[in-house]
């Protein structure tokens, strides 16, 4: 798949919220045939959970109402769709904002994703969880990082914080999903 920027046409991630690979409407295929049905190129998922990269020479100021109106047109699913190029993501991952740490049980590294910018950057909501360590917030790529520590066996009801403190419209990957979205646009 080709990267970048080609005549106009670009590569981008389209990032779905609550994408359950159980529900027989929210399968791989699924996904890709709406993405397919809109037109888009070199359409592809990666992993069960809501991640397709595709490439389109559209106006990426209406991609992601074009998306989410085709699935839930198509499919039923109302979830929420934020989409970065593969420009803001690689360049996240050049920056490397968690400074190589491990992504293993003791530092889960998650990037939340923000469909508009993060109000007033308001990064201090988990200030006062020892298992949450805020990285920061990335403007370039409308992103929350965080470091989550999974070791303790009290897991932190992060996603429902989240929701709470920022609303809908984000949603949230590991690391390692950030690279292997990136990967495969660039594969």
């Amino acid at each position: 798949m080709g990267v970048g920027s080609v005549g106009g046409v670009e590569s981008y991630a389209a990032l779905l919220r609550g994408i359950m690979p159980t529900n027989p409407n929210m399968k791989n295929e699924k996904l890709r045939g709406v993405f397919d049905g809109l037109g888009f190129d070199r359409v592809a998922s990666v992993l069960s959970s809501g991640n397709i990269v595709f490439r389109t020479g559209d106006d990426p100021a209406d991609l992601e109402d074009r998306i989410q109106q085709g699935l839930v047109t198509e499919l039923g699913i109302p979830g929420g769709t934020i989409v970065r190029s593969h420009a803001v993501l690689r360049a996240l991952l050049d920056r490397d904002p968690f400074e190589g740490l491990p992504h293993e049980r003791g530092s889960y590294l998650t990037v939340t994703f923000f469909k508009h910018e993060m109000r007033d950057a308001d990064t201090t909501a988990f200030t006062d969880d020892p298992l949450t360590r805020v990285i920061g917030y990335d403007p370039e790529a409308r992103a929350f990082l965080t470091v989550i520590d999974n070791s303790t066996g009290a897991t932190p009801d992060f996603m429902a914080r989240l929701d709470k403190t920022y609303g809908k419209d984000i949603t949230t990957r590991t690391w390692l999903t950030v690279q292997r979205v990136v990967k495969k646009i660039e594969g």
